[in-house]
């Protein structure tokens, strides 16, 4: 209470010509009386109920700006409607400019006291934790400036430049890929064109809509130093690896102490031929070794390989425990971090033992990019093309002319391209967590890929340099099927040279490429599975001929 949530609200609506709603005046509304009187006459819990039914009403809503009571985090189901309907700013101020904003304010029932500081400090003590377990976005109120404080989350918001993902989507996921996406997922005209025209924001928030398994994905410069607002445990193990841990891990641990929270630490060795059991053997062992319980939260600091295998350790280590994702590279801040997929290899197939465990937060702090060799940043563009080619043609055709930005690692091109990466993957991820159809189609050119890296040995490529090839080989094998005109084949080969990426695959037999081809888990019956464009910006799941298969292969060697 008393931190400006109204006065906020109502011109940050303005400001994005949204229609405002405060909760407090809705229940006043609908039942004729004043909150006060209907503390005195109902008391406390009635109230409450009569706000978590507005609650739920409200978020129900698209359009609007709503100010919450400040007591609306005590109930768990509004607590749930609020994180997973929409994107949550925590005004917080502290118990002095409360007291000061509120010391003439009669229209308080909880204030009405001999000792309102007392309660304003039980209250803090009691909801703050709920604050933060609720929002995506905290901002520090200090001294009122209105103006101030609506660009500061107009900053944070860092909306993005298309509607499409917005929109109202299917709430079933299909039994089978769609010949082309939902239309709620397919972008409209507008969703790039005008980033080549504009600048762009640095920073990007993005909210992937899973219910009570919803969280958010923070991109900006310096996005570290927020780490400790999505951590809401009190202790943390931290595991990154050699190569990050001297650029990274002591910054984090400062951030992590700072606020408060006791740090654990384990470094693996760097490479994706350690992403393996042994491996995960050595996070459990440090776990049980310093009794980590139920509720630490573990810090996955480095790649996709840290992220994939730390989210399988947290969830499986006493059955589940929370983490947040910290991806340093190109790759994993655009693709791996995102959705919930952990795992570890086998000599017999990549990621075929893992786990769908959504993090508690991501956080892609883009400056970690500028430590990053041009080859991993370049692997972490093919995922990006991916998108393009599979959903928005629009946002290809910003690729092919903002390309040589990415790789310059400009700040805007860089945040636009990683935030409209993550909202198409987020929407997905929402219409099909657990890969059961549509959600296959990210697979891109991953069937080819996955080959490559197992038959040449993990590590040897990386993950995003099978993938560029991938997609080449993909996009042959369409073009060959009829699937894809040959100028958009030329074009999407074009764009993953540009990108810096392999276009030519190793020179295998073809009965090796089929014997890993069918260690995949899209395959059904025996039959190996294909992600193919049908055509450019439309993917399908279909099996080849062998064939088609064949001349592929033989074609792009």
């Amino acid at each position: 209470m008393g931190a400006g949530k109204t006065t906020i609200g109502r011109a940050l609506a303005k400001k994005l010509n949204l229609r405002f709603v405060d909760s407090d005046h809705e229940i006043e509304k609908r039942t004729g009386v004043s909150i006060p009187v209907i503390f005195d006459i109902e008391g406390e819990a009635s109230f409450r109920q009569r706000e978590a039914d507005v609650i739920r009403d409200l978020t129900a809503q698209n359009g609007i700006v709503l100010a919450t009571g400040g007591g609306a985090v005590l109930n768990e189901q509004s607590r749930r409607y609020l994180h997973s309907r929409g994107t949550v700013i925590y005004l917080r101020a502290s118990v002095t400019h409360i007291l000061h904003r509120t010391s003439h304010d009669k229209n308080r029932p909880l204030l009405r006291t001999d000792n309102p500081r007392k309660v304003l400090e039980d209250l803090t003590r009691q909801r703050d934790p709920l604050y933060q377990a609720v929002a995506h976005i905290v901002v520090e109120t200090g001294r009122p400036n209105v103006a101030h404080l609506v660009g500061n989350i107009l900053e944070k918001l860092a909306l993005p430049q298309s509607p499409a993902l917005q929109r109202a989507a299917p709430e079933s996921v299909p039994d089978s890929i769609p010949d082309a996406m939902p239309e709620s997922v397919s972008p409209s005209t507008p969703s790039a064109a005008s980033v080549t025209a504009q600048p762009q924001p640095s920073s990007r928030l993005v909210h992937v809509a899973l219910g009570e398994r919803s969280y958010p994905i923070w991109i900006a410069p310096d996005a570290l130093s927020q780490l400790a607002q999505y951590v809401q445990s009190g202790r943390v193990m931290i595991i990154t690896n050699t190569t990050v841990a001297p650029l990274y891990l002591e910054r984090v641990r400062t951030v992590l102490t700072d606020a408060g929270k006791a740090c654990e630490q384990l470094i693996l060795p760097d490479g994706e031929n350690y992403k393996t059991m042994d491996t995960l053997g050595l996070i459990f062992g440090a776990l049980l070794k310093a009794r980590c319980d139920r509720k630490t939260t573990l810090i996955a600091l480095g790649g996709g390989v840290i992220g994939d295998i730390t989210g399988y350790a947290a969830a499986s280590y006493m059955r589940g425990v929370p983490f947040v994702q910290i991806p340093t590279t190109l790759l994993s801040q655009v693709d791996s971090s995102v959705g919930g997929k952990t795992g570890v290899n086998h000599a017999l197939g990549k990621n075929m033992i893992g786990a769908f465990y959504q993090p508690q937060a991501v956080l892609s702090d883009t400056l970690t990019l500028a430590t990053l060799p041009g080859r991993e940043l370049s692997a972490g563009l093919a995922e990006i093309i991916k998108y393009g080619a599979i959903i928005d043609t629009v946002f290809f055709e910003w690729l092919e002319q903002n390309c040589h930005l990415l790789r310059r690692q400009d700040p805007a091109a860089l945040a636009y391209a990683i935030g409209r990466s993550c909202e198409i993957k987020a929407e997905i991820v929402r219409l099909d967590e657990r890969e059961g159809g549509l959600r296959a189609i990210l697979n891109f050119g991953h069937t080819f890929a996955h080959a490559i890296e197992s038959a040449m040995g993990y590590g040897v490529w990386l993950h995003g340099e099978a993938v560029g090839c991938g997609m080449v080989m993909a996009a042959e094998c369409s073009a060959r099927l009829g699937y894809l005109p040959t100028a958009d084949r030329d074009r999407l080969r074009a764009l993953v040279v540009a990108a810096g990426l392999p276009v030519t695959p190793p020179i295998l037999p073809v009965a090796t490429w089929l014997d890993w081809m069918q260690v995949d888990k899209k395959n059904e019956d025996g039959q190996i599975k294909f992600i193919l464009l049908k055509p450019m910006g439309r993917a399908v799941v279909e099996s080849v001929p062998a064939d088609i298969l064949e001349a592929t292969l033989l074609a792009t060697q």
